[in-house]
């Protein structure tokens, strides 16, 4: 049924004396009763969640991303990490978005944010230098093994990209010195995986990720972020969940299977 107000009911309404009543104990009726107007409390605004980064140093992009993996949920409840390719450095958080741990990292040689198609299953001395690119996105990722038996976490098993502890096999690329300088400029030089120092994979990332796994979010370095990610913007969309759950289940089915098909190159570079 419509209801309409005159003028007279009106500036009678507002001239009320108004009754607070925060509770709603009161009803309509015993309200209407008394005579009197009902000033409810008014629902306050709430604040976005942020990412806690305890005072660590992080990008504007970091940052964002951080706040809004923990303010949409998108990491499902599970513990995560930002990869910020600009800056050469990972962020580890728990699942609320608290900071875990961050340490420099070794990236690609080449920059780019995809990854050339069929790389997992090509040879190392097939991967041209300029198509070693550690591909940005997001990633359900998982700890596993390379063919070596050595425990990874994988970021993208099917095209061998995996965050492990730094290489050093081959002293003429100085991975340890590389990780040692303070910024990014040094921090190129790997095949497309993510090296971090042994002892933060040790007491960071093996710890956080062994069990349920999570989520990976590689910001890019070329192309714009929401390109990157504009999957996953809406994520209340039915479409962007059953992609994620499915993408979720076939990569745990394959870490699990371990298929000789895929990851030929399942090993650390």
């Amino acid at each position: 049924m419509a209801v309409s107000f005159n003028t007279h009911q009106v500036a009678a309404a507002e001239n009320t004396p108004q009754f607070f009543n925060p509770d709603s104990s009161l009803s309509a009726h015993q309200v209407s009763g008394a005579g009197l107007g009902v000033r409810t409390r008014p629902t306050a605004t709430p604040h976005p969640k942020q990412a806690d980064f305890e005072g660590e140093h992080r990008s504007d992009p970091a940052q964002h991303v951080a706040d809004w993996v923990v303010d949409s949920g998108d990491n499902r409840g599970m513990a995560f990490a930002i990869v910020d390719k600009i800056d050469a450095k990972v962020f580890v958080f728990d699942s609320r978005g608290r900071l875990l741990g961050a340490a420099q990292v070794l990236l690609g040689i080449a920059r780019g944010d995809y990854s050339v198609p069929g790389i997992g299953n090509r040879k190392l001395s097939d991967i041209r230098p300029e198509e070693r690119t550690t591909p940005a996105g997001r990633f359900v990722a998982s700890m596993g093994h390379n063919f070596k038996g050595k425990d990874v976490l994988w970021v993208d098993y099917i095209d061998a990209v995996s965050l492990h502890r730094v290489i050093t096999n081959n002293p003429k690329e100085r991975r340890l010195e590389r990780l040692a300088t303070p910024g990014p400029r040094d921090k190129r030089i790997s095949y497309g995986c993510i090296n971090v120092p042994a002892k933060f994979f040790d007491k960071v990332v093996s710890p956080t990720f062994t069990g349920r796994g999570g989520i990976v979010y590689v910001l890019p370095e070329i192309v714009s972020i929401s390109e990157i990610f504009k999957s996953y913007y809406d994520v209340e969309s039915a479409p962007a969940r059953a992609a994620s759950a499915n993408l979720y289940e076939r990569t745990r089915a394959l870490l699990h299977q371990q298929d000789p098909r895929f990851g030929h190159n399942a090993q650390p570079y």
